[in-house]
């Protein structure tokens, strides 16, 4: 019998001493060195962190956890690793795991609401995306623990509002959490009051941005501006055309994607802890961005994600999308779709392209919308596959 890498985690005789202090210089995207005081203070930033706090973080699915410091969680980070920090939800997927409640469901093929699909992709609208993605990237950061994080969250939140003002099945809450800003999700929920405890439909993205040394300024354009904006556009277009499902349609932002996809994880035990059955996750994360020189494609992860609901979202991007699929690899905990896995969820994540052709701009001051190759046009291809994502499995 497998047991979850969190459950394994909990009985471990962690130490809680304190690491040595450390000597280490940052450097940022200017080459300025940045020294580390043990805590940054709200004086000289909008925010602080003390940077020799312990957190209980895994690199690996089949690693153990392990304690380490903020600071180390930076530079983990910086160098382009991977990983969960699983602090506050160190035995997410265990009571999946031991009760075994858990179904795995079928997907059709998808043409069922071929039509209603295309009507409402006609409406989505490239110079809405532009706008608002353009004020969205306008915050100095949206680190989930800064001030301007809340404020862009803020943005978000209000934004989600006033375009469903009209929709009267439409509920936008915030989702709290110890830190500054919270995740947002924003329901569609069927016309009938006994449907609204079947299987939810769940869309996500991460609204948050960080640099590599998180107190400079975070645009995040891409990273995960674009897959935000994407799924705001399919908001948009789905509440535009009243869309009423037959099952709960669910779309998340998420806090905190950056720091170890705590928001997501938060998210996720508290729909396993209060049994919520999914029928589908997709998550978005990165939809912008065409590498000059390489095909357009709506790449799909084949990591951390549940084979059936991937295949799924293959044959909606086939049968709704302009550009072709492709399969890649992203590594352990690359994104929130791996909070909904682990939670034993069956998930999927979409992305701009193959792993290799990613923009490596991310995580700096470059992230931004004024590059030859971020593509507003690739981004509404995934808007598309949103709402195909919210039809096809929100209607019956």
């Amino acid at each position: 019998m497998l047991v979850p890498a969190a459950a394994a985690a909990l009985a471990l005789p962690f130490t809680l001493a304190a690491p040595a202090a450390r000597s280490l210089v940052f450097q940022h995207d200017s080459n300025i060195p940045i020294a580390k005081p043990d805590i940054i203070s709200q004086s000289s930033y909008d925010w602080s962190m003390d940077l020799n706090e312990l957190r209980l973080v895994q690199f690996a699915e089949d690693e153990l956890a392990v304690w380490i410091t903020e600071h180390d969680k930076i530079r983990a980070r910086a160098d382009g690793k991977n990983f969960m920090d699983i602090t506050d939800t160190p035995s997410l997927g265990f009571s999946s795991f031991l009760s075994g409640a858990l179904v795995k469901n079928e997907y059709p093929a998808p043409g069922n609401h071929s039509k209603a699909i295309k009507e409402i992709n006609k409406n989505l609208d490239v110079s809405s995306m532009r706008s608002f993605l353009k004020e969205f990237t306008g915050f100095r950061t949206r680190y989930y623990r800064s001030d301007t994080g809340k404020q862009s969250q803020q943005f978000l939140m209000s934004t989600l509002q006033k375009l469903s003002s009209h929709h009267k099945g439409v509920e936008i809450s915030e989702f709290a959490h110890t830190w500054t800003q919270s995740s947002i999700i924003a329901r569609f929920n069927p016309s009938s009051e006994d449907l609204k405890s079947a299987p939810v439909v769940i869309l996500g993205a991460h609204q948050d941005s960080t640099n590599a040394w998180p107190f400079l300024p975070a645009p995040g354009a891409d990273d995960d501006g674009s897959g935000t904006t994407s799924m705001l556009e399919a908001f948009r277009a789905l509440a535009t055309a009243n869309f009423t499902p037959s099952r709960p349609v669910e779309f998340h932002f998420y806090s905190a994607e950056e720091g170890g996809l705590l928001g997501s994880q938060a998210v996720a035990k508290d729909y396993e802890d209060r049994g919520v059955k999914v029928r589908g996750m997709m998550h978005m994360d990165m939809t912008a961005w065409v590498k000059k020189g390489t095909e357009e494609v709506a790449a799909i992860m084949e990591d951390n994600t549940d084979p059936a609901l991937t295949d799924f979202v293959e044959a909606l991007i086939v049968e709704y999308l302009s550009i072709p699929a492709a399969r890649t690899k992203c590594g352990y905990a690359c994104s929130d779709h791996a909070s909904f896995t682990k939670a034993g969820y069956q998930a999927a994540c979409a992305s701009e392209s193959t792993f290799d052709n990613i923009n490596h701009n991310i995580h700096s001051t470059q992230d931004t919308i004024d590059h030859p190759e971020f593509s507003f046009s690739h981004m509404k291809e995934f808007s598309k596959l949103a709402v195909a994502f919210a039809v096809e499995l929100g209607s019956k």
